[in-house]
């Protein structure tokens, strides 16, 4: 029989028609949960990872929400529950890395990245404890290497720093709730949102960071997000786990 750790939970994860996102969304359907698959723009992809998941036996929504708006955040919450009746897990995966010098950044550039990685990270999380009982779990995403290694990446860096500060000080909140929250913080990973743009002599100095030579894979990160999703991570809070393959 199929080990199915995350039988008749439901979870949410944003940003998830695509990357990383999809293949946490896969991985915990696989694992027996209820997913709701979350996307802002790209509908055809957000369907597809649906079909992916129903083809296999699993259980999946599409819920449309720009999670830089505390609205579209709140309906997603609302038609989640009135879906499924509950929210079990979310996992905040949505987020946006745009790259310049400090010369060359713009206050819409500051405010976006600000709007998503860190006020749709924080309401996601509000709204998510509004609905979760004991056991619920909440999984973030900061940056391993990339965001303090190499140069141009100070506001994405900065927001990143935010969530795992939001992560520690909620941690103390939450716990006496029985809800866990966690930050997972992947080193380069083998995404078209993080490839696109970059010289291939730029993608293989930033793979021999780690002491695999290689980019992470989406699979190398979903595996310890449906890790921290599981009971089996019940005495895990408060932390950043960093998944770079051993980079320093």
């Amino acid at each position: 029989m199929k080990h199915q750790p995350l039988l008749e939970k439901v979870a949410i994860i944003t940003g998830s028609s695509r990357g990383i996102g999809r293949s946490i969304a896969l991985l915990l359907a696989s694992q027996g949960a209820k997913v709701v698959i979350n996307y802002s723009a790209d509908q055809e992809a957000a369907d597809k990872v649906v079909q992916e998941i129903e083809s296999e036996g699993g259980t999946a929504i599409v819920i449309r929400a720009d999670i830089s708006k505390v609205a579209d955040i709140e309906q997603l919450f609302n038609q989640t529950i009135a879906t499924y009746g509950k929210i079990d897990i979310l996992v905040n995966n949505a987020g946006v890395m745009a790259t310049k010098p400090i010369d060359q950044v713009t206050e819409e550039d500051f405010d976006r990245q600000f709007a998503i990685n860190v006020k749709g990270t924080y309401f996601a999380i509000q709204q998510a404890v509004k609905h979760m009982g004991v056991d619920g779990r909440i999984i973030n995403f900061s940056t391993s290497v990339v965001g303090y290694m190499f140069p141009t990446y100070s506001v994405y860096a900065g927001t990143k720093g935010a969530v795992e500060q939001f992560t520690r000080q909620l941690a103390k909140e939450l716990g006496p709730r029985g809800i866990t929250i966690n930050t997972v913080a992947p080193g380069p990973v083998n995404t078209e949102l993080f490839t696109t743009g970059k010289s291939e002599a730029l993608i293989n100095q930033l793979a021999s960071t780690n002491s695999f030579n290689r980019l992470g894979e989406p699979e190398d990160i979903s595996s310890v997000v449906a890790f921290l999703a599981s009971n089996d991570s019940r005495w895990i809070s408060g932390q950043t786990i960093r998944i770079n393959g051993g980079s320093v």
